[in-house]
């Protein structure tokens, strides 16, 4: 079922108002890969009236006005994506297209949409009902943080927004408990997992430094970037503040994390799995090409890749969905009437992290000086591969559905570390569910870079790519390896970038394709290296590409001309 966009829609389930108007950079597309859409039909499913205004216009009070005035809240999200990344290429260049907009072209998602939305809000409501704000780029802002695109500290996005509160994370727990809150009218600042504006500083919570002096001496921020990323596990986190001028940042606890089961139940919601007809006018959608046919088997990453953000906003525990549950979307999508007989992908941020978990971790929390995968893999890791390889093996006899795709990358270190499952897991996917290739991302191959990125050592995609190479012996089908690289990343020269191409040549056999220049994106370890030129473990001073022309080169070493940008295929022999 859509969730109202229009007037229309609300006349005819007789509504007066709605309880909450999610607002969203993203057009509407009702389906469980789209965050606005989880967090609506999840109100829904708690017995709230949910109605979303997607990209709307700016210049006019035509869509924000269209649904009137909540009864409740607003909740604003910039989408998917941080609207900077989602907005501007690593050498920001501005992106001409934008999959998640109707008609394809980057036209409809303001610059810093969170703080747009928010304004735009306050410019047609006088005050109004409580502003909230939630999603990707609201969750990695909610700190003092570095912005790239200014090349600044940048205080809490609740500061700029002039937003009642943040939910952060993966926001479903606390938006119903927030509007179930306010409809009561108790008090909400006791709330797990939100952040917001007081006039005195939490009690008995964790100081960071603040705004001033962390945007003032970057040992300060280093040191805030720290404590901030040891205090995001919901079973050891305390409670931090963070002072702004006259004002604290209050930043509460984290939820818990989803169960299996409340997964579950989320995913059996009733989405359409297709774009709102009022969208629709507007021209294709593009992500609808991958999103309509997928399924997500898991959330969260025990990687950390100090690059990435999955692990500040959806979490470094891992929470799969039952078997039942996937099996039964899969039967839905089937049912499709459009449905061709191709699963494109079933996976979440990497494809074989389903069913793996750390008991310890459920039970005493994340690490907060050890990872779960870096330098090694940790022997607290039950790296069993068996209850994906099962999954596939279900899914592959529902009725209507021709063929599987994992098209999520492959962690190989991961799958090396089980004994038990790592072959006859790769076999698996080699015959059944890849399409010519198999997505891994080493991202770079000389050791001093691979620690600054947090990844491992490259003798474990030597063994991985050997134990493919044997399968690929005995084959008639043309398959390969698909590898992701990260140019000028902190640490990363170009002298790197040399030895990365010769590698390639030497070792793969490959000329790069899949290679990106480091984006710094806010809250990730990455980006704190970028801005203090310093090894975020041991404070050393390292080399940072700063300038575009600079890290523009990087890329070009590895990739060459575009007539060689072709993988060849190698025997193993």
């Amino acid at each position: 079922m859509f969730l109202p966009t229009t007037r229309a829609e609300l006349e005819k389930l007789k509504w007066d108002k709605p309880d909450i108007i999610l607002v969203s950079g993203d057009t509407y597309i009702d389906s469980p890969s789209c965050g606005v859409s989880v967090i609506g039909h999840v109100l829904a499913a708690a017995g709230f009236r949910v109605g979303i205004i997607a990209q709307p216009d700016r210049q006019t009070d035509a869509d924000i006005r269209r649904l009137g005035e909540p009864e409740l809240f607003w909740g604003i999200t910039a989408g998917a994506m941080d609207s900077m990344v989602a907005n501007y290429t690593a050498t920001k260049k501005k992106r001409r297209s934008d999959d998640l907009t109707p008609g394809g072209r980057n036209n409809r998602r303001p610059d810093r949409a969170c703080v747009v939305y928010a304004n735009l809000i306050r410019q047609h409501f006088k005050n109004t009902r409580p502003l909230v704000l939630g999603g990707l780029e609201a969750s990695l802002r909610r700190i003092v943080h570095y912005d790239y695109w200014s090349d600044s500290i940048r205080r809490a996005i609740l500061f700029d927004a002039r937003a009642d509160i943040l939910i952060y994370g993966m926001a479903e727990k606390a938006v119903v408990e927030i509007a179930q809150k306010i409809k009561d009218r108790r008090e909400i600042k006791d709330t797990r997992g939100i952040c917001y504006i007081n006039s005195a500083p939490g009690e008995d919570y964790l100081e960071l430094p603040s705004f001033e002096e962390a945007a003032r001496d970057k040992k300060s921020f280093a040191r805030m970037f720290h404590l901030f990323y040891q205090n995001n596990d919901p079973l050891t986190a305390q409670g931090m503040f963070q002072q702004h001028g006259p004002r604290f940042l209050i930043h509460n606890p984290p939820q818990p994390a989803l169960t299996s089961h409340e997964l579950d139940k989320i995913h059996a919601l009733d989405f359409e799995r297709n774009v709102h007809p009022f969208y629709q006018a507007g021209g294709k959608v593009p992500a609808m090409d991958t999103i309509k046919f997928s399924l997500a088997s898991h959330r969260g990453c025990f990687g950390e890749c100090n690059f990435c953000s999955i692990g500040v906003h959806e979490g470094r525990a891992v929470i799969s969905r039952s078997e039942e549950s996937i099996v039964a979307e899969a039967r839905r999508i089937a049912a499709l009437p459009d449905f061709k007989g191709y699963i494109l992908d079933v996976g979440g941020p990497t494809a074989n992290m389903y069913g793996i978990d750390c008991r310890r971790q459920q039970t005493e929390g994340a690490c907060k000086n050890k990872r779960c995968l870096y330098p090694r893999v940790c022997n607290h890791l039950k790296t069993d591969h068996g209850r994906q390889i099962s999954l596939l093996r279900r899914l592959r006899k529902v009725t209507g559905i021709k063929k599987i795709f994992v098209a999520s990358g492959i962690r190989y270190d991961l799958l090396l570390a089980d004994k038990k499952y790592c072959l006859s897991y790769l076999q698996e996917i080699v015959k059944h569910h890849i399409s010519g290739q198999i997505k891994v991302a080493p991202e770079h191959t000389v050791e001093r870079v691979l620690q600054l990125m947090g990844k491992p050592a490259i003798n474990d995609l030597l063994k991985f790519k050997m134990i493919f190479d044997e399968l690929q012996a005995g084959s008639p089908a043309r398959q390969f390896l698909t590898y992701y690289f990260i140019a000028a990343h902190p640490g990363c020269t170009e002298a790197d970038m040399h030895d990365l191409k010769s590698f390639a040549s030497r070792e793969l056999k490959i000329h790069p394709q899949q290679v990106q220049i480091f984006t710094p994106t806010p809250s990730t370890y990455s980006s704190l290296m970028y801005w203090t030129k310093s090894d975020y473990a041991t404070g050393l001073e390292i080399f940072v590409e700063k300038d575009t022309g600079g890290k523009q080169r990087q890329k070009d070493i590895l990739v060459g001309k575009a007539g060689r940008n072709r993988p060849f295929l190698h025997s193993g022999k």
